[in-house]
Order: C-alpha cells, then sequence, then structure tokens
C-alpha cells in the first residue's frame, strides 16, 4: 500500500463519493476510481459496496478506514519533524465540555495570535471518546481527566480541577448514596471521566442510582439540578461561572469530589511543533 492511496480512499470516505474526494484531491473523477479499484485489487476484498454512482463502505472498509487514519496522521507528523520547526498546518484538538468553556479560551486565543499559520479545529466529547478519537489518528490532542496509563499515549498535566456535587438548594447534607435514594444521577454519556466517578462511589458502597438521565451539556446539567431533578458531579471552576450558582446546595465527600488531573494527551512520537506549542502555553497559564 502507498500513503497516497490511503490518502485518496480516507478523502472518498470524508467527501462521501468519487467527484467531491476528486476536487479536493484536484484530480479527475476516473484516476480517483482508478486507484480505489487498485487499491481493493492489491487488498484482496472491496472497500465499498457499489449501488449504482453511490459508494457505501464495506465492512473491510471501516477497518481500513481506522488504520489509514493512523498512517496518515503519523506521516504528517514525520513530514513536519524533519522539514519544519514552526508550527503549521490544522490542529485538530479534542476538549470535555467543561475545560472547552472554562480553560481553554484564553490559552486558545493566545495560541492563534501567536501562531497564526496554524488552523485550530475544536470538538468536544467525554473523556473515553476523545482518547479513542486519538489513538484513532482522528484528532491530534485531547484535553481529558483522569485518562489511564497507555503506552501508545504521552501527557502531560494541563489543570487540576476540584470537583463537587450539586443538588438543588436546600437539600439536606449529603453524607453517602442513602443520602439521595431517590436521586437521578445527571451526566453525560458513557465514557464521561466525571460520571465514571459518580458511578463507583455510588458502587462503591453496594448502591445504585435511581437512574442516569443523560446530558449533552453542563449548562442543562446544572439547570436539571436547580429544578431538582438529580445530583451531578461538576468542576467547581464552573460553578464560578454559572449565572445560577444560589439554586444549588454543594457537597464534597471524601472519596467522590477532590482534585481530578487533567491532562494533554497525544499518540506516542507523534509531538509535532503544533503540539509543542500548545505544551508551552498551558505551562504558562
Amino acid at each position: 500500500m502507498e500513503l497516497s492511496d490511503l490518502k485518496i480512499f480516507c478523502t472518498v470516505v470524508e467527501a462521501g463519493g468519487v467527484t467531491r474526494a476528486a476536487e479536493r484531491l484536484h484530480r479527475v473523477p476516473s484516476n480517483v476510481t482508478t486507484r480505489i479499484r487498485q487499491l481493493e485489487e492489491e487488498l484482496g476484498t472491496n472497500l465499498f459496496s457499489r449501488d449504482g454512482r453511490q459508494l457505501i463502505l464495506s465492512p473491510a472498509g471501516h477497518t481500513l478506514l481506522g488504520y489509514a487514519k493512523q498512517l496518515n496522521a503519523l506521516a504528517q507528523a514525520a513530514r513536519e519533524a524533519l522539514n519544519t520547526t514552526e508550527p503549521r498546518g490544522s490542529l485538530r484538538l479534542g476538549s470535555m465540555e467543561a475545560a472547552a468553556a472554562v480553560r481553554l479560551p484564553t490559552p486558545l486565543a493566545r495560541y492563534h495570535a501567536r501562531y497564526p499559520a496554524v488552523t485550530l479545529e475544536l470538538s468536544t466529547g467525554p473523556t473515553a471518546q476523545l482518547i479513542a478519537r486519538v489513538l484513532a489518528g482522528e484528532i491530534e490532542a485531547a484535553i481529558a481527566a483522569d485518562v489511564q496509563d497507555d503506552p501508545r499515549l504521552e501527557t502531560m498535566p494541563a489543570f487540576t480541577e476540584a470537583l463537587v456535587l450539586v443538588a438543588a438548594a436546600g437539600h439536606p447534607a449529603i453524607r453517602g448514596p442513602e443520602d439521595v435514594p431517590q436521586a437521578s444521577l445527571l451526566a453525560f454519556p458513557a465514557g464521561c471521566a466525571y460520571r465514571q466517578r459518580l458511578e463507583t462511589w455510588f458502587g462503591a458502597q453496594g448502591a445504585r442510582p435511581a437512574r442516569i438521565v443523560e446530558l449533552g451539556s453542563y449548562h442543562a446539567m446544572l439547570g436539571c439540578a436547580v429544578a431538582g431533578m438529580g445530583v451531578a458531579l461538576v468542576p467547581e471552576s464552573l460553578l464560578a461561572a454559572f449565572s445560577g450558582r444560589a439554586g444549588l446546595s454543594e457537597h464534597r465527600l471524601a472519596g467522590l469530589t477532590g482534585k481530578s488531573e487533567t491532562v494533554l494527551a497525544w499518540r506516542a512520537g507523534t509531538q509535532s511543533p503544533r503540539i509543542k506549542a500548545l505544551i508551552a502555553l498551558l505551562q504558562d497559564v
């Protein structure tokens, strides 16, 4: 396999077809089609199912796509390491919702001002999803909490968060799961580091939340807590910017709240000039 073939393959998938891929690659559609067919012949399998002019990624194509993204990302990192020390190109950064809202605006604004040749692309998600995307080469780095040791990753401390359990104002003191027997857990979908902490806290004491209400933003989560719909575990730095904080009660519990280490994580061996520049800025925060 040639890297150029893998780039064409990824572009066809991302663009949703040969014609659009050809436009992005500045090639004629027939050339793109030929390269895809040659790649399929070399691999001995169909990468797409063809329905008229529509291409549908096959199971084999799905498998190859993950590897192709990783190889393309590694090749790009190698070129940058050899050819330049000046940050340029596209920095695809992932972040947890809270960090994106509270911690990143200032350092990213400085990054943009200092390195105008870099295009910043920021997406949000839970820790597990972000790390999976880093390892798959879909994003270059991620800001994530409670990241497990993994030889495929390199990390650096970015922020230390103080966590607090919140409920509606006037809620009696919460010392353990027995104090919230009917409460719903307000959380992001599975894969969120803070949700995992809260579920582990319940489980360690032989308890389970009445139910888990999955929400897509901290504003929705805090709003539901104010309305008495349940409890949530959130960074204290987020509460400082929440206008409805007076409508919340805050509870600190041994073994649940306290410090959480948020790190910048990237795939081992792929520290580009863009990542080095981001590390330097985060260390100055």
